[in-house]
């Protein structure tokens, strides 16, 4: 099984670009230029990566993205991660970036969009993977910011797949970005949405109603809500879990009492992902080796995993088509 899982092509559809920043490349980061970081090394840093919640994360994370302040940053970065997944067999991956971030810090919307789609277009050219780029507003700040984000973003739409939302969940609702979500709609900007990962199975339903969402974001405490979980299904709404992320942010003690076994056991469309790989401690092939090993999936499981990433993703029919006959293919050798 586990040479399966390596062979296996992979879809990826929940990956935070400024959550690959592995803690080496931070520091060459720091050096090119001039930031001073609170921690002495390396070691130090990898040290501070035991996490209690998903803030304690973010503070962290947000402190990382200082570092990113070129086109050069922000392309080197993309490269790595994808000559990282190419290696894993990861053939498609739908990338979230968090401008906000940046252009707070003074760095240019497009400075952010070039360096990053310049890596992905050659990304697909060298290394066969192909991508989708996704704009995500931050939670944790207003929907007028989120708005003049969009404003920023328009320029360079012929990139930008879909928006999202991320950041701290617990006391922003959905809900919170209505109107924004709607004038991306209004751009032909299809939504997804981080949700029922900290914050309640409302924030899910939330998302379905209010934001319109094509894919809920997390979601394992949906199963907290029957209602909710028959809707689900009902409508094939996929799920993007992340299972190392979910462990090492304590949303469960550990991947033995993940929900995603009892979520497929559902019947729901759940995919794993990685989320924010270089905190948590994997990408792709850790992830589903972390959850082979919890709960001893089939064959047939697997592939369903990785079927159920082909069809949640943003690619054309044809594109999926043959994905997915790829991954038949490894699994029937």
């Amino acid at each position: 099984m586990r040479a399966l899982i390596a062979r296996m092509p992979k879809v990826e559809l929940h990956l935070h670009i400024e959550g690959t920043l592995e803690p080496e490349q931070l520091f060459a980061f720091a050096r090119r230029n001039g930031v001073v970081l609170s921690h002495p090394s390396v070691e130090a840093l990898r040290e501070a990566y035991r996490f209690h919640n998903l803030q304690s994360f973010l503070d962290l994370y947000y402190q990382g993205t200082a570092v990113l302040q070129t086109e050069r940053d922000f392309y080197e970065l993309t490269m790595a991660y994808l000559e990282r997944v190419a290696a894993q067999n990861v053939v498609h991956t739908e990338i979230f970036f968090d401008p906000q971030s940046h252009t707070h810090r003074g760095i240019a919307m497009g400075t952010v969009v070039d360096g990053i789609t310049r890596a992905l277009k050659e990304g697909e050219q060298r290394l066969g993977i192909s991508s989708k780029l996704i704009l995500s507003f931050l939670r944790h700040l207003d929907e007028e910011d989120a708005f003049v984000t969009l404003r920023q973003a328009q320029p360079y739409l012929d990139r930008i797949a879909a928006v999202g939302l991320d950041s701290s969940e617990v006391g922003h609702p959905p809900s919170k970005f209505e109107r924004v979500f709607a004038a991306a709609r209004e751009l032909g900007l299809p939504a997804v949405a981080h949700a029922g990962e900290e914050g309640p199975p409302e924030y899910i339903m939330e998302a379905l109603e209010r934001l319109q969402v094509m894919r809920i974001d997390h979601g394992v405490r949906v199963v907290e809500c029957p209602g909710l979980v028959a809707r689900l299904v009902e409508e094939a709404i996929p799920l993007t879990v992340c299972p190392l992320s979910n462990t090492r942010l304590r949303v469960f003690p550990d991947m033995k009492s993940h929900t995603l076994k009892q979520m497929m056991d559902y019947g729901l469309k759940v995919t794993i992902n990685s989320d924010d790989p270089a905190y948590f401690g994997g990408y792709m092939t850790e992830n589903f080796l972390a959850v082979q090993d919890a709960f001893g999936f089939d064959r047939q499981t697997l592939l369903t995993l990785g079927l159920n990433a082909v069809e949640a993703s943003l690619l054309g029919p044809d594109e999926k088509a043959r994905i997915a006959e790829r991954m038949r293919a490894a699994v029937e050798q």
